[in-house]
């Protein structure tokens, strides 16, 4: 069986510390308590409070001070931390619920309150959040049937609204999707409300438990008031195993029925789509005004605000259509300065993550936020680089500010990839994708008129921090480097450790390059084709020094590569190609230094069926430097997964090692990198 490493995680800590939801269903238990020692990431604590537990962030470690209460920093210049209390094995803890306080015997330790809010209150004594999010639904809809007042039955929305302050992107986003809050009320962060949800997205390893959760709740049909939900089958792609041959034709039947767009037809008639989930949701948003689910933490559009959710969370937002949170407050995000030409926007996207720490002294103001990006002369499929990897910025979720004229180009490709979905066989008899056709051609209208222009914030909205990144600083290539060795524990595999290229000398050893997964766009792959014409422009010949394993995304990708004669170019260095009439049944153990053309999906970012080899320098364009993830340890030696740009993933392979500055610029010259202009400032 296929598992959520969140909800069954959660699930598992249930049965340790929950109670039985019934004396007559073993093996569920619900009410679980879940303490995080630094935070617990937004998709994990969403997924406790699915199933009615206590998520508590701990708070155990601070920043040391001096006498002077200046933050005290080691020879790295970061902050040191010092223990404020244990939760060593066999510590004993105390959740009061009247005082929202945590204790240790009689000594109060910290404030819990955000843990027990009176809605996830309800949630705890309900025994979960289904019963409470039904209960909201049938009741706000036999009250308008009826056109009585709402009763005061659940414990009422958090609204909070202030008086002469504008609201962010992400407030008018949820200020236009509420259901159930008081008419004509401008709600500000920290309200607490339900919300309609526009599009929904399951993932394969964790869409057979959103199938069950469904199941579970006798729910038969996706909810009418979503505008389109799909089912991917991308963390399944490159190994067509005996358990994805076993599980993945059942979800993909199950989910079509329900009324899923699918990325495998249950009948056979359509080619499979394995496409990455993410950039497939990325496309069938068709308004920047949409809210979005889906089960998996990357799921970050670069239209609409996108939420990571666990399978329980999914399954309430594809049946009800709705989902229940807070507002998180957000933090600006700004550029200034140029792009160097040598610079690819991957780059810009690690450089801002480095700058923030900078900026604020080493606290990351991204956590569990709103990272609102103004980036508008990127389209979707390039801002999408940056907003993907806000999860691993730890952000609630991202908005990106686009102009009108730039959106409209995305809306318009979004449009031709949702026509070709329907062109291969993939609409239902719903004729959802039709409808998002029809939808998107409604907001380009109304954009083109001025009726309705592009999702901006207003000029007094006010934001937990503002941070601007300046370009010009940014001269050499940035990697996320997962500091394996690093002598405090807490600051390995990490992506905060983020390097320039001259810090690694030209010398450190790369043992296998990985373009691919959510983070690479069309561009990419040709910036692959261009570097390998440039390589054997110089030098007579490309050969790998370490095995280059390329995996488009999506097949649109590949299918517009061959149209503009890119691909044929990467099958001249290949030294194997995927096939679709003969999948891998098997995970490839070994691998030669060639370029493998891989099945588009997430393939070694997923970690469940590629990896490199154990204990390996893999260089990545993926999110995924987690240990084990990518790569395993062996003995003696740590499997290390550093993330860069695609350029310097591609010349690391060739040369075997991370390539100096003098390298890098030879093998760019010439070469169309991602590109990124600021909006001018007014």
């Amino acid at each position: 069986m296929l598992v959520s490493s969140r909800m069954s995680g959660v699930n598992n800590v249930a049965l340790w510390t929950g109670k039985p939801a019934s004396p007559y269903i073993p093996f569920v238990n619900i009410a679980p308590i879940v303490g995080g020692t630094n935070g617990i990431s937004p998709i994990f604590l969403t997924t406790v409070d699915v199933t009615g537990g206590i998520g508590i962030d701990l708070q155990n470690w601070r920043k040391k001070v001096d006498a002077n209460g200046e933050v005290v920093r080691n020879e790295d210049n970061e902050p040191i931390l010092e223990e404020v209390y244990s939760v060593a094995t066999g510590t004993v803890l105390t959740i009061n619920t009247k005082t929202a306080k945590l204790y240790n015997g009689d000594q109060e330790l910290i404030d819990i309150s955000k843990s027990l809010t009176p809605q996830k209150r309800e949630f705890i004594k309900a025994g979960g959040s289904y019963a409470i999010v039904f209960g909201k639904k049938i009741q706000t809809f036999a009250a308008g049937v009826l056109g009585i007042e709402i009763p005061t039955v659940f414990a009422p929305s958090k609204e909070i609204s202030i008086e002469n302050q504008g609201l962010t992107a992400v407030e008018k986003i949820f200020n236009n999707n509420a259901v159930g809050a008081t008419p004509g009320k401008v709600l500000h962060a920290g309200s607490d409300v339900r919300v309609k949800v526009n599009i929904v997205g399951s993932q394969d390893t964790t869409g057979l438990m959103t199938a069950q959760e469904l199941e579970a709740m006798a729910a038969k049909v996706i909810s009418p008031t979503v505008d389109g939900a799909y089912q991917s089958g991308c963390h399944t792609a490159s190994v067509w195993d005996k358990k994805a041959q076993a599980n993945i034709p059942k979800l993909m039947k199950f989910m079509n029925d329900f009324g899923l767009i699918t990325a495998r037809d249950p009948k056979g008639e359509y080619h499979a789509m394995t496409d990455v989930i993410h950039k497939v949701l990325n496309d069938i948003t068709i308004d920047e005004w949409a809210i979005i689910i889906g089960g998996d933490s990357h799921t970050r559009m670069s239209k609409g605000v996108a939420f990571g959710a666990d399978s329980g969370t999914v399954a309430l937002a594809l049946a009800t259509g709705e989902a229940s949170m807070p507002i998180p407050e957000s933090v600006k995000v700004t550029f200034k300065g140029t792009m160097k030409q040598h610079m690819d926007f991957r780059d810009v996207v690690h450089a801002t993550q480095s700058q923030m720490l900078q900026q604020f002294g080493g606290e990351n103001v991204f956590q569990g936020r709103i990272i609102e990006v103004h980036i508008g002369t990127l389209l979707a499929d390039q801002a999408f680089t940056f907003t993907d990897w806000t999860a691993e910025m730890k952000a609630k979720a991202s908005i990106c500010i686009s102009q009108d004229e730039t959106l409209i180009q995305s809306l318009e490709i979004a449009k031709n990839r949702i026509q070709i979905m329907i062109d291969k066989g993939m609409e239902n008899k719903g004729q959802v994708l039709q409808g998002l056709i029809d939808k998107a051609n409604k907001r380009i209208e109304e954009i083109r008129t001025g009726e309705k222009p592009a999702l901006t914030p207003d000029t007094n909205a006010k934001y937990y921090a503002e941070v601007v990144i300046d370009l010009d600083i940014i001269d050499e290539p940035m990697i996320a480097d997962p500091d394996v060795n690093n002598v405090d524990v807490s600051k390995r595999y990490t992506h905060d450790a983020i390097r320039e290229l001259s810090y690694y000398g030209g010398a450190k050893k790369v043992d296998l390059g990985f373009v691919g997964s959510c983070m690479v766009h069309k561009d990419d792959l040709k910036i692959v084709s261009q570097m390998l014409k440039n390589v054997e422009k110089q030098h007579g010949e490309v050969k790998f020094k370490a095995p280059l394993v390329v995996a488009s995304p999506t097949y649109n990708i590949i299918d517009e590569l061959k149209a503009e004669g890119d691909w044929e170019y990467l099958q001249k260095y290949s030294g194997f190609e995927f096939s679709d009439i003969l999948p891998k049944s098997n995970a490839r153990t070994e691998y030669e230094n060639i370029m493998y053309l891989e099945r588009p999906g997430c393939n070694l970012c997923m970690g469940n069926q590629e990896k490199a080899a154990k204990g390996d320098t893999v260089m990545a364009t993926s999110t995924r430097l987690f240990q084990g993830r990518v790569v395993e340890d062996r003995d003696g030696k740590k499997g290390e997964s550093l993330l860069a740009s695609t350029p310097v993933v591609v010349l690391s392979a060739i040369l075997g090692r991370i390539p100096n500055m003098d390298e890098y610029k030879a093998a760019v010259e010439g070469i169309n990198l991602t590109k990124f202009a600021p909006i001018p400032t007014k």
